[in-house]
């Protein structure tokens, strides 16, 4: 009597990223990263500039809360007035998070 083995189905590995501004983890598809380069520091919209990477959510609370402080903490950097300013102008794009109420 043979035994016939059925095969294995492969759980694909999805990466999970923390948001820097809420810490919540997601999967790193559903965030915006933030990488430091040469050149500064730049929002990297396909995800696969070379670079020290940060995660945020696309949400101006998020945005704001890493602005102050986490970002740079997270890409081991200063963020200079220009990249600031140009990542302020990014999170006054976003949507408003809707409020909890």
């Amino acid at each position: 009597m043979d035994v016939v083995k059925k095969p294995v189905q492969r759980v694909k590995h999805i990466p999970q990223r923390t948001c820097i501004g809420c810490r919540e983890v997601l999967s790193k598809r559903q965030l915006l990263r933030i990488v430091r380069t040469a050149e500064g520091v730049r929002v990297d919209p396909t995800s696969k500039l070379a670079g020290r990477g940060a995660y945020l959510h696309d949400k101006r609370s998020c945005w704001a809360r890493g602005l102050k402080g986490a970002l740079a903490h997270a890409l081991k950097t200063e963020i200079g007035q220009e990249d600031r300013v140009r990542l302020e102008e990014f999170m006054n794009a976003l949507p408003e998070a809707e409020t909890d109420g």
